[in-house]
Parts: C-alpha cells; sequence; structure tokens
C-alpha cells in the first residue's frame, strides 16, 4: 500500500469548509490503496470548532502533532475582539476599521509573510525530515491556505527529494482579501516569488476551479490539475421541509459578500404580495459582518431575518436540506471568479434550488448550469433575482419546489478521491 504523508493546518476539531476537504479524501484513501498519516500542529488557535468531525477520522490513521507558536495569541493583547475577527477572515471594508485593526492587518500583512503560522515551518520541517527517511513515504502532500504550510512541503522537497504534490484549496497572491492587508511592494513581492517557488518546485500542483487552473499554468510548467471539493453521503435523518418559504444563506458573509439589490428585491417582494411577506424568512447560519446586517436592515429586512450563527456541521447540512431555497453568494470581483465554495457541492444534493450571486464568468455559474441545480446572477441583475424569487415562491405555494440537478456523482467525495489516487501514482 502507497504511503502518503498529508501535512495540513486544519483538522478536527477545526470546522469549517477547509477542514473537510482533507478530512474526506483522508476517509477513502484507503479503498484505493493509500495509507494516509496526517501531520497538524498539537497546540492550533482554530477560529471555529466542530467536535462532531472528529468523529469522521477513520479508524487506525496514524496522526503526527507537533506545536505551533502562532502570534494572534499575542495580537489579543492590543483587541481580543479584533484579533479573533480578522483569524477569521472577516474584514470590515476600509472606512469602518478601527485603528487597531488597521494596525493589526498591517502587521499580519507585512511580518507575517506568508501569513501567521510561518513559525511552523521551519520545525516541523526538520521534525518530518526524519520521520520520511525512517518511515519510508512515497509521497507528501500540503494543503494551503494557510499557504505556509506549502512552504513546509518545499524544505521537505529540496531536502529529501520526497515526491511532492502541493493542493491550493484558495489562490495565493490573487485570493480576495490580499488588498486588505496593507502590503507593501516588498510583501508583495515576497509573496509572488514565495508561490513561484511552491509552484516550480512541487511535482504537481491541485486546484478547486478552473480559473486557478489557469493562473497556475501560466505561472509554472509543472502539471496542474482542477479537482473541486465535493459532497459525502451523509448518513442524516430525513429532515422536513420548513413551513415558511425560507431562503437560506450557509457558510460566512463577509463584508465584500453583500448583495444590497438582493436584500432590496426581497424586501419589494414582501411589500407587494402579502403572501410573500406572511411566509418569507431570511435565514442566515454562521458568522455574518456587521455590514452585511446593517445593510439588511437598513432596507427593511430585520422583521424576516433568523440568525443561527455557527452550527455544527450535520445540523448545517440538516437546515440546507429543510430550507426551501439556498443562497450562495461570492463577493463581486475578478478575483473571486475562482472560487468554488464546498458548499456548493452540499446544496446541490439537498434538492433544494439554488440562487447563487457572483462576478461575470464565475467558476460557479459553470457547475450550476451543468448540474441544473438552480440559477446564477451577477450582482446588477436585480429584476432577473425578483422574477426568478416570485417564481421559487409561486412553485412553493404549489408545493412543487424542488431541484432536479443532473451529473453530479462525480462531485462525491468518493470519486473525487479516485481522481487523486490516479494523480498521485502518476508523480
Amino acid at each position: 500500500m502507497l504511503k502518503v504523508l498529508i501535512i495540513t493546518y486544519y483538522w478536527p476539531p477545526a470546522g469549517g469548509p477547509g477542514v473537510q476537504r482533507w478530512l474526506k479524501f483522508v476517509k477513502y484513501f484507503r479503498d484505493f490503496g493509500i495509507e494516509p498519516v496526517v501531520y497538524v500542529p498539537e497546540n492550533p488557535t482554530y477560529p471555529l470548532e466542530d467536535s462532531s468531525l472528529v468523529s469522521e477520522i477513520p479508524e487506525g490513521i496514524e496522526i503526527l502533532k507537533q506545536p505551533i507558536f502562532e502570534p494572534y495569541r499575542f495580537a489579543e493583547i492590543f483587541s481580543k475582539k479584533e484579533s479573533k475577527t480578522i483569524s477569521k477572515g472577516i474584514i470590515a471594508g476600509e472606512a469602518k476599521q478601527s485603528f487597531i485593526q488597521k494596525l493589526l492587518l498591517f502587521i499580519r500583512g507585512n511580518f507575517f509573510i506568508p501569513d501567521a503560522r510561518k513559525f511552523w515551518v521551519k520545525p516541523s520541517a526538520k521534525y518530518l525530515k526524519d520521520y520520511i527517511s525512517k518511515k519510508s513515504i512515497d509521497t507528501i502532500i500540503t494543503t494551503g491556505p494557510p499557504h505556509s504550510v506549502h512552504l513546509i512541503g518545499r524544505e521537505l522537497k529540496n531536502k529529501t527529494g520526497v515526491k511532492w504534490l502541493a493542493d491550493f484549496r484558495d489562490p495565493w497572491t490573487t485570493i480576495g482579501y490580499h488588498d486588505k492587508l496593507k502590503l507593501t511592494k516588498r510583501s508583495v513581492q515576497k509573496h509572488k516569488r514565495l508561490e513561484k517557488e511552491v509552484l516550480q518546485t512541487a511535482d504537481h500542483i491541485v486546484v478547486t476551479s478552473f480559473t486557478t487552473q489557469k493562473e497556475f499554468q501560466s505561472l509554472t510548467n509543472t502539471p496542474v490539475s482542477v479537482i473541486t471539493n465535493g459532497f459525502d453521503k451523509e448518513s442524516i435523518p430525513q429532515t422536513v421541509l420548513d413551513t415558511k418559504f425560507t431562503v437560506s444563506h450557509i457558510g460566512s458573509l463577509l463584508s465584500g459578500r453583500d448583495p444590497k439589490l438582493l436584500w432590496k428585491g426581497l424586501y419589494e417582494l414582501t411589500q407587494e404580495n402579502k403572501a410573500f411577506a406572511e411566509a418569507f424568512q431570511l435565514q442566515l447560519v454562521g458568522a455574518v459582518s456587521e455590514d452585511v446586517l446593517s445593510s439588511i436592515k437598513d432596507v427593511g429586512l430585520s422583521d424576516f431575518l433568523v440568525l443561527k450563527g455557527y452550527v455544527p456541521h450535520t445540523e448545517a447540512i440538516q437546515i440546507q436540506r429543510s430550507s426551501q431555497v439556498l443562497l450562495l453568494i461570492e463577493i463581486d470581483s475578478k478575483e473571486t471568479k475562482c472560487i468554488i465554495p464546498g458548499k456548493l457541492f452540499e446544496y446541490m444534493v439537498s434538492q433544494r434550488p439554488i440562487i447563487a450571486l457572483g462576478p461575470a464568468s464565475a467558476d460557479i455559474s459553470k457547475i450550476i448550469k451543468e448540474t441544473n441545480s438552480g440559477v446564477f446572477f451577477e450582482y446588477h441583475e436585480y429584476e432577473k433575482m425578483k422574477i426568478q424569487l416570485l417564481q421559487y415562491f409561486n412553485d412553493f405555494q404549489e408545493q412543487k419546489l424542488k431541484s432536479h440537478v443532473i451529473g453530479v456523482e462525480k462531485y462525491s467525495r468518493r470519486s473525487l478521491t479516485r481522481e487523486l489516487v490516479e494523480i498521485i501514482k502518476k508523480i
């Protein structure tokens, strides 16, 4: 059996989508002749935790742990609230940033390159170098963000010659929040240099979107493959559909994900259609920025809003399946065309129609169209959104609201693991 070492920062009990990609790959690796070993930090600072995911770790998997130093603990001296907010990725717009937040962002962006987990690189490389030689590891896999994890891979590749696959769940220098880190020109160049070194040194690159694949192919001759996130066949009790016309968003709603015209359209429907107003509720599950909450309040939707906060993954799946319509909202920016959130695939198999918003030519629009799982709009397509919402509401009233997806099996976690194993065996 091929022995593969996975180096990751996020691992149960961490919560959120970042942990699930590799938890699911590890779950199915043995089915395809790979014995995984997982290397994670011993004392991480996870912004979200979900202890229910611990039960999904396959029995008998070897998990290596080493301590990590994270400066977020020192940042809490300035402001515990601000440091936790930034670590979750919730960054207010420039005009609403406090002095402390601006200072923390500048320090984070320019003193901790590529990120605040950089201090884990050298001790990890030293520890794993010995482990690789003693345990006859065939291949190592690094997954980021945090992209400092890829620097562990670079060190191990240079020192041991081990085969190395680098997995990018998000892009590096073109990720949406980079311009908020107040980077100096020198810092920008350092990020680009490190990114190129990783892309050139790895034996194979895996990305989660078609746009990122094209971007990286322009930077390196290393083979770049797309393996998206996916859905697992969750054993969750049968859920009952909400009796209300519940429109739900599951996951973080950052400041940039603020579709004001969608909120406006929903409010107008409550004013124009009495039945809609009586049945409608807007349900947000996960962290929501103050900017988004202010937009919802300003347009007049507060009375229809249900805030659930972060919930365990199993509960999130149940909410998806019980909601009438699911919202998928991406930042309206060319840098986010490449983002394909993991929840899209869980949405698809929930049998609930999706309304997705994002930039023109977004990768998510291609998948939604291909699978017939919903509709995609650009932010400015306000009238079209209203018409679609009203159509879904009419279908809801007639008790026939349901999605009719096609061709989704290739996005199952097991099928995706098979694809990944084929790549690993060819390196």
